[in-house]
C-alpha cells in the first residue's frame, strides 16, 4: 500500500464469532499483531434474537438482553480460550463484546486510521451470494484497512463431508 506506514498500527482489530472462518481470521490477526508489534482486539458482535425493536417491545426487557449480553462474554471467551489456551496470544489483548450488527460494531471499533482490521471472508461457490455480508460491509465503510481472510481450505472439506453425510452418500476412504 504505497504511502502507508506499518509501523503506525497500534491496533489489530478482527471479527470473532467462533465459525471456522471468524477462527482463521484470529489466527491470521494474531499473526500480524506479533509481526507489527500491536495490540490484538477480536471483537464479538451480538444483536437480540429478533432484532433490537423485538427486544424493545418485550415486556421483560432487562432481564434478556444482560443474559445474551453474558452468553455473548462467555462465547468470546471460550472461543479465545480454545485458541490461544492459557498462555494466550503472545501480543497484548483487548478482548470486547458489542451490541450491534457485526459490520457496524467491527467498522466502529476499528475507527482509526492507524489500525488494521481482520474480518474472515466468508463462504465460497453458491453460498456466496447469502454471506460476506460483514466483510463487505467492513470494506466499504472501514476508515483504516482492511485483510478480509479467505476461508481455511478444512472449510471446504467440511462442507463436502457435511453434504454427504446430508445426502447419505458414501465415502471413499482412500481419499482420506
Amino acid at each position: 500500500m504505497p504511502g502507508y506506514d506499518g509501523s503506525a498500527v497500534a491496533r489489530v482489530v478482527v471479527g470473532v464469532s467462533g465459525s471456522l472462518g471468524s477462527v482463521t481470521a484470529l489466527r491470521r490477526a494474531t499473526a500480524l499483531a506479533r509481526r507489527l508489534g500491536a495490540e490484538l482486539w477480536p471483537v464479538l458482535a451480538w444483536e437480540p434474537p429478533g432484532g433490537d425493536s423485538a427486544a424493545r417491545h418485550s415486556p421483560a426487557t432487562g432481564l434478556p438482553v444482560a443474559e445474551w449480553q453474558r452468553l455473548a462474554k462467555q462465547r468470546l471467551a471460550a472461543v479465545l480460550e480454545e485458541i490461544f489456551g492459557a498462555t494466550g496470544p503472545g501480543v497484548p489483548m483487548h478482548a470486547l463484546v458489542v451490541r450491534g450488527a457485526p459490520g457496524r460494531a467491527l467498522v466502529a471499533t476499528a475507527n482509526r486510521e492507524n489500525d488494521v482490521l481482520v474480518v474472515g471472508a466468508g463462504r465460497r461457490g453458491l453460498q456466496r451470494a447469502f454471506s460476506g455480508r460483514v466483510s463487505r460491509q467492513c470494506l466499504a465503510h472501514a476508515v483504516c484497512p482492511v485483510l478480509a481472510v479467505p476461508p481455511s481450505p478444512l472449510q471446504s472439506e467440511l462442507l463436502s463431508v457435511h453434504r454427504r453425510n446430508t445426502w447419505h452418500l458414501r465415502i471413499d476412504t482412500r481419499e482420506l
